[in-house]
């Protein structure tokens, strides 16, 4: 059964039950599939404890102070106001916080006991058996940008069309060629990467292409999910500073013509850029690209099941770094939180550098000692964080800071967390030093 099936019939919205499951942090595998399937102990649950998911959405909907919520879980305001700015920073002018934020949500944060939501679900899904690790924000917002594609009654009674084309955006390493193969996977399309040689004219088998033949083959075929990277490149606005290649001029022209033809044809392209400031405003007008979707760092309880899941991926319980990670008490994500909390604005790909660096050195101090109880220290996680750092240049960091800025632009509505959080580990890296005091005899100074 799908969760919008369920939700009709439960006559309580879809939307409320998505955010149901990003208050109570349950894991996405074992409430619904990538593709909208609700999984058998969520449905036992949803039908069992419809009342109070009725009770849950009325709350949501309702605009609240934090005194009202405080009064209503018997909480202290202050208590109620810290968890909401953690949660939703963003509030009304009026002082009641945004219908997105829960009285029931707030009280399981500051410790209310909801132990009979827990009782539904099993252990705790294996990391090695998740779709995909945290994001749960991004994955509940994506599949609304994709509704149209997954509930053809929307194009039906509202008129709300399926988009021609999506930019995702965000700083290098933050996983968007991911999200580009997990909307495919969504929406049930064929994944196909169109390579930089596909944009010039080229020969094949002796005949001469070029994109414009490439995308026209594209939409002879059945639902074709076609991803662009470099999308801001490509797609550069034309002025006195840019110097655009002619064969980008082209590719800008070719999809031009033929996004009014998208829709019918079953085409969805997704293109992948660092930024969408300087994209031509053509390509994002209206019917064209005129979705975009944030793809950011992970926050630090992300990067702790990242590093989690990129050490133990392939291992079996008898291999020797398992034993090692076991024998330390690494094999679970408390192990991690420390010098997770050390990596603000770390991308993925700087994750996996550390992990790919702390097997190196474990595998080392092992071949050294051989010593299957040796200790994870200080000494090894501060090496391998080095040489993940090696990434975190000043031109990363301004890319996050300009990440920021179009964030706030384009989605921050949706995503006021997320801003927040990066926000504060971006200014962690800006502390100014106090500027320093000459002292000592200034010899050649002739004022002196």
């Amino acid at each position: 059964m799908k969760l919008i099936e369920l939700a009709k019939e439960l006559n309580i919205s879809a939307e409320a039950i998505k955010q149901f499951i990003q208050d109570f942090d349950l894991e996405l595998s074992e409430c619904i599939s990538t593709n909208f399937e609700v999984k058998d102990d969520f449905e036992k649950f949803a039908r069992e404890q419809v009342d109070f998911l009725k009770r849950y959405e009325k709350d949501l909907d309702k605009a609240k102070t934090p005194g009202q919520i405080a009064e209503k879980i018997s909480q202290p305001k202050e208590k109620v106001e810290e968890a909401i700015q953690e949660t939703a920073p963003n509030i009304f002018d009026n002082g009641f916080f945004r219908s997105s934020v829960s009285s029931y949500g707030i009280d399981n944060k500051l410790g209310g006991n909801y132990q009979f939501v827990y009782n539904y679900f099993g252990s705790t899904t294996s990391l090695q058996k998740r779709d995909f690790i945290g994001y749960r924000d991004l994955f509940f917002y994506i599949s609304g940008v994709l509704e149209p594609f997954l509930n053809p009654q929307q194009i039906r009674d509202w008129g709300i069309n399926r988009p021609a084309g999506i930019i995702l955006y965000g700083p290098p390493g933050s996983g968007k060629i991911f999200w580009a193969k997990k909307i495919a996977e969504i929406i049930g399309y064929q994944f196909r990467e169109v390579k930089k040689h596909y944009l010039g004219t080229s020969y094949v088998d002796g005949s001469q292409t070029n994109f414009n033949d490439f995308l026209v083959t594209a939409m002879q075929q059945e639902k074709v999910l076609l991803f662009m990277e470099d999308f801001d490149e490509i797609m550069m606005a034309r002025n006195a500073e840019n110097n655009i290649a002619a064969c980008n001029l082209v590719t800008q022209e070719v999809i031009v013509h033929h996004i009014s033809r998208f829709e019918q044809e079953d085409i969805l392209m997704v293109g992948s850029a660092t930024t969408v400031s300087e994209v031509n405003e053509e390509i994002m007008a209206p019917g064209r690209f005129d979705v975009t979707i944030p793809v950011f760092p992970p926050n630090l309880a992300e990067r702790s099941e990242i590093i989690l899941y990129a050490m133990t991926k392939g291992l079996d319980n008898n291999s020797l770094l398992y034993k090692i990670l076991k024998h330390n008490k690494a094999e679970r994500i408390p192990f991690w939180n420390e010098v997770s909390a050390k990596m603000k604005v770390f991308s993925n790909t700087m994750l996996i550098d550390f992990t790919q660096s702390l097997k190196k050195r474990i595998k080392h101090l092992y071949y050294k000692t051989r010593n299957e109880q040796l200790k994870i220290d200080t000494t090894l996680l501060e090496g391998a964080l080095r040489d993940a750092a090696g990434k975190l240049t000043g031109e990363y960091l301004n890319q996050i800071e300009q990440f920021l800025k179009e964030v706030n632009i384009h989605n921050a509505d949706q995503f006021q967390y997320r801003i927040h959080g990066l926000k504060k580990e971006l200014d962690s890296y800006k502390a100014a030093e106090e500027p320093r005091r000459i002292i000592g005899f200034h010899h050649n100074d002739p004022s002196v």
